[in-house]
């Protein structure tokens, strides 16, 4: 059996494929992003999508349904004003208007025990709709 992490806060679990996954992407860039599901029935968070590394933002955005939450990592790269190549890890949480309130409360309260498994993200965004995270926002926190 994959090994699990449990978040105290609600009983859920990380997977280990959701640990690798973001090791992997951190690591060795094989993913620019990954979108984490809360399976309810199983009480475990999962990995629901992965975007290859040439994907982008919209491809990210895309993944994500319009009604349901997910949490995501996106690994943005950007050149700063003094020529130097750096990436940061961005958090995501996505919790759509049009999503369940129970589906709302329980991405919530395992949103924090998700971010301690996953060591190494720079930034969070949480977005209720598109465009609380454009691409522009996110831009606009590395600066």
């Amino acid at each position: 059996m994959a090994m699990a992490f449990k978040m105290a806060t609600t009983g859920m679990w990380v997977t280990e494929e959701c640990k690798n996954s973001f090791m992997a992407m951190k690591w060795k860039k094989v993913h620019r992003f990954i979108v984490f599901k809360i399976d309810e029935a199983a009480k475990v968070l999962t990995v629901d999508k992965v975007g290859g590394p040439t994907e982008g933002y919209e491809d990210l955005k895309a993944a994500l349904p319009v009604d349901d939450c997910r949490y995501a990592v996106f690994d943005f790269d950007f050149v700063t004003v003094d020529k130097c190549r750096k990436s940061k890890i961005f958090f995501i949480a996505w919790a759509p208007t049009a999503s369940r309130i129970r589906a709302k409360i329980l991405y919530a309260t395992s949103k924090d025990g998700l971010r301690r498994a996953l060591d190494g993200i720079h930034y969070e965004v949480q977005a209720t709709d598109p465009t609380e995270m454009g691409f522009d926002v996110i831009k606009d926190r590395v600066k």
